[in-house]
């Protein structure tokens, strides 16, 4: 952190339109408890640096595995298991701090995650948690008659719903309402609209929870959706997924490991001013 300015170093990059702002923790030293103020103020647009979450790259306690470990909150402060896109854009930044080389394994709530990073090419590849509660068949109602869903956790809950014309979805309104759903509580969980265009192609919506509105993009949503296409028997083990913000997503299924891969962009490195945020370093 800077002295008289009291200003702290931050990273912005999105994969596939879903934005983070990371920042280098080993340095800072933020404690956890903080965080989520942090997160809340950080991440408000307009009046804070703007973004879908906020991640704290820190180094891996004794008791614990991995070359790394991360923090990360959505963008109303609660705090993620799993995010796959800033699982991709962390791989990525941790190569370039030189927290990892390129093929790397770091913690998050979740669980280990496997990662390979190309920083030429600006591309990334993440192995998941492996899929489980996989539930085919719920019929419930989202306020527009009787839907028929599906949910599996791929690191983070996801429930997917699989429509005719993905695009002519009201997804803020069914997406709050499948994602507050009773069936989900008390947690909740992110809510998806998919439309598979052929086996190896899927067109897919989120809803996310603790953005609580539709993003462009997410991983472990794209993830999921694949995942129960595949287990429908409407897709193959490996299809491209195209995010609400027109970007693909590639889902590889193998011997129940799920990979993620796709492009994750550093959009700038700069200072925050914390005063400017309402933020202070105890």
């Amino acid at each position: 952190m800077s002295g008289k300015a009291r200003t702290v170093p931050i990273h912005k990059l999105h994969g596939c339109g879903n934005d983070f702002v990371f920042i280098d923790n080993r340095a800072l030293g933020l404690p956890v408890a903080a965080m989520p103020d942090w997160a809340r103020s950080v991440c408000r647009r307009a009046f804070g640096v703007g973004a879908d979450g906020l991640v704290f790259l820190d180094e891996t306690p004794k008791d614990r595995e991995g070359d790394y470990i991360w923090h990360f909150y959505n963008a109303d402060g609660s705090r993620a298991e799993m995010c796959g896109n800033a699982s991709r854009c962390a791989a990525l930044l941790a190569v370039e701090l030189g927290f990892a080389g390129p093929k790397h394994v770091f913690g998050t709530d979740a669980g280990l995650i496997r990662a390979e990073a190309d920083v030429a090419a600006g591309m990334a590849k993440v192995e998941l948690t492996p899929p489980r509660d996989l539930t085919l068949g719920i019929e419930l109602d989202l306020g527009e008659g009787r839907d028929m869903v599906h949910f599996v956790n791929t690191g983070v809950p996801h429930a997917v719903v699989f429509k005719r014309d993905a695009s002519t979805v009201d997804v803020r309104t069914l997406g709050a309402a499948l994602r507050r759903h009773a069936h989900f509580a008390p947690a909740g969980t992110n809510a998806n609209f998919a439309q598979v265009i052929d086996r190896r192609n899927i067109h897919l919506r989120t809803f996310e929870r603790g953005v609580e509105d539709e993003t462009y993009a997410c991983g472990t949503g794209a993830a999921a959706g694949a995942f129960i296409a595949h287990a429908l028997g409407l897709a193959e083990s490996t299809v491209n997924v195209r995010s609400s913000g027109g970007e693909i997503l590639g889902i590889s299924i193998e011997g129940g490991s799920v990979f993620l891969s796709g492009k994750a962009v550093r959009v700038f490195s700069g200072e925050m001013f914390l005063e400017g945020l309402g933020l202070a370093l105890a």
